[in-house]
């Protein structure tokens, strides 16, 4: 059995709002990973076995290769179907918010999501919005489907977690922890996969399913980015790869075909920190991994509109890529400085 180890607070506070029965919206943050996707999944399918009228609302839909998550299906995502995903959190007595903790992570849900009278936040990015009523937030958390996982066992409910929970809570912290190889695997990750496996999650399929499933593009995309647009940067401490729109089109990108992208860089010997920056319609998306006690969220917070993890973070920019990149450059010298190796 799964010891808990969620806040006694929120806890309290959360068990009270689902004592009686109610109409819920579950969502996550736009271009969803498998903790975003398989926490909001397996969350609906432990709060509809509670009685609640459950709608997992995504932002946009997930990538190929985590559509076949159990519960995929019932899903909604905005992008697709915008009046519907909009009428399900109006409706909603409760909204989680699982794996972000601004509101403009949602996009075009940002109006919507404000909104709801009551959201309940389960997350493990720093910086917390001050928005949420229920709050569970823990930077130190492998992942928010290990968070989830605390959250049911304080809850009281371990004992109802099936296979198709299970399956998808592992799925996220597998994926968010890099196979159990991150700084942020710990013990306690350990024995949450443990009693996730003793309740049906087949870890080979899983593995398979997510990371061994590329279609050509996309494999050729990884080639040429490795191959084309990978830069050694202040004395081969730093790499960059960057790909711009013609790149992205040219091998008929979709959502997820540049996920994971940014770690091949930091495998290249004497690297401390990667960085990958993709054009997008709505500006460059930059993506940043770091090895020791390096903190690059605190890089992107300073320069690029981000956060995230001091190992792993994201940010953004209005700029073109040429000017992003020659940003990136000004300021990454000092940084690297400031934190020697």
């Amino acid at each position: 059995m799964l010891h808990p180890s969620a806040p006694s607070e929120p806890l309290a506070a959360l068990a009270a709002l689902l004592r009686t029965q109610r109409r819920i919206a579950v969502t996550t943050h736009y271009n969803p990973d498998a903790d975003a996707v398989g926490g909001a999944l397996a969350w609906a399918r432990m709060l509809g076995v509670g009685g609640h009228a459950v709608q997992v609302v995504l932002p946009n839909p997930a990538p190929g290769n985590l559509r076949w998550l159990p519960g995929y299906g019932a899903a909604i995502d905005h992008l697709t179907n915008q009046v519907q995903s909009e009428a399900a959190i109006a409706q909603a007595e409760v909204l989680f918010c699982l794996d972000f903790n601004r509101a403009d992570r949602v996009h075009g849900l940002e109006q919507a999501l404000r909104q709801a009278p009551v959201k309940v936040l389960i997350d493990h990015h720093r910086g917390p919005e001050d928005i949420f009523q229920v709050v569970f937030s823990d930077i130190g958390a492998s992942s928010t489907c290990q968070m989830i996982c605390d959250v049911i066992a304080g809850l009281g409910l371990a004992d109802r977690v099936g296979k198709e929970v299970a399956t998808c809570l592992y799925a996220g912290i597998m994926t968010d922890t890099g196979s159990f190889r991150f700084p942020s695997t710990t013990a306690h990750t350990h024995r949450v996969a443990a009693f996730l496996l003793e309740r049906g999650a087949e870890p080979h399929l899983i593995h398979e399913a997510i990371m061994e499933d590329n279609t050509l593009d996309r494999l050729r995309l990884t080639g040429f980015a490795l191959h084309e647009r990978l830069q050694l940067l202040e004395g081969g401490q730093a790499s960059v790869i960057t790909l711009s729109t013609e790149d992205l089109e040219r091998f008929h990108f979709v959502p997820g075909d540049t996920e994971g992208l940014v770690n091949y860089g930091l495998t290249v010997r004497g690297v401390r920190l990667a960085a990958f920056l993709a054009e997008r319609k709505d500006g460059i998306k930059i993506s940043l991994r770091s090895k020791g006690r390096l903190p690059v969220n605190e890089l992107l917070a300073a320069h690029f509109q981000g956060g995230g993890h001091a190992n792993a973070a994201g940010g953004r920019s209005t700029a073109t890529l040429p000017e992003t990149v020659e940003r990136l450059l000004q300021v990454l010298p000092e940084f690297l400085e400031r934190h020697p190796a």
